[in-house]
């Protein structure tokens, strides 16, 4: 039986902040012990569950009301941890489909797709919601609450979306025996038009990827 609070926006506040923060410091976890490369056969499917749940998350803070914090402005959290190894690892883990093509906005007309990176999307992901659980470890719940929210609507909550977009790509082209357009070779740098992005993409069959990456196809 699921839990009657788990989608309540009306619960004590203290319970549903300390719901989001240990959901987001699950996913910080996890997905850094799958940066460390030890079971990459089950990678891609980890990274999927983990998206998905975090994202659960991500929408019940969207769907509360604004959280206001305390005070008017932000307390200083000090550097930010540096990312760039935890970047690194999953580009090497993730290398043979690290490269995706995003639309940042939907509803924005004739916004040609762009290359990206399941890796630095993880790693900007992660930025975010370590910051805002510097603030909540600190006792500064009001200002994680709206740290969270806020960079959620603004940056990670589209990241991740997008990324959990592509995984669930990915798996579907496998168990479905298709072939996937690999991306490798653009610079995730460059304003490239959706013909360029076709132009550039040369063609991998599943099968070379499937095995490293922990995906195994079903024969229907």
């Amino acid at each position: 039986m699921s839990d009657p609070t788990l989608h309540s926006i009306t619960q004590d506040p203290d319970d549903f902040a300390v719901q989001v923060a240990d959901s987001i410091e699950s996913f910080i976890v996890a997905t850094t012990e799958v940066a460390r490369g030890d079971e990459p056969g089950s990678a891609v499917p980890f990274l999927l569950l983990e998206l998905s749940q975090l994202l659960l998350a991500g929408g019940r803070l969207g769907a509360h009301e604004d959280f206001v914090p305390e005070e008017q402005y932000e307390t200083d959290t000090g550097p930010d941890m540096d990312v760039d190894e935890l970047r690194e690892r999953f580009a090497a883990l993730l290398e043979p489909v690290d490269v995706f093509s995003e639309v940042f906005d939907p509803y924005e007309p004739r916004k040609a797709p762009v290359p990206a990176r399941i890796s630095d999307n993880l790693a900007d992901v992660i930025t975010d919601l370590r910051h805002g659980l510097a603030h909540y470890r600190a006792g500064r719940t009001s200002e994680a609450l709206w740290w969270w929210q806020f960079s959620y609507f603004s940056n990670w909550g589209p990241t991740a979306s997008a990324t959990l977009r592509a995984l669930q790509s990915l798996i579907a082209h496998i168990r479905l025996d298709q072939p996937l357009a690999e991306l490798d070779g653009l610079d995730t740098d460059e304003d490239l038009a959706e013909e360029d992005l076709a132009e550039e993409a040369g063609r991998v069959m599943v099968q070379e990827i499937a095995g490293p990456l922990g995906l195994v196809r079903r024969k229907v």
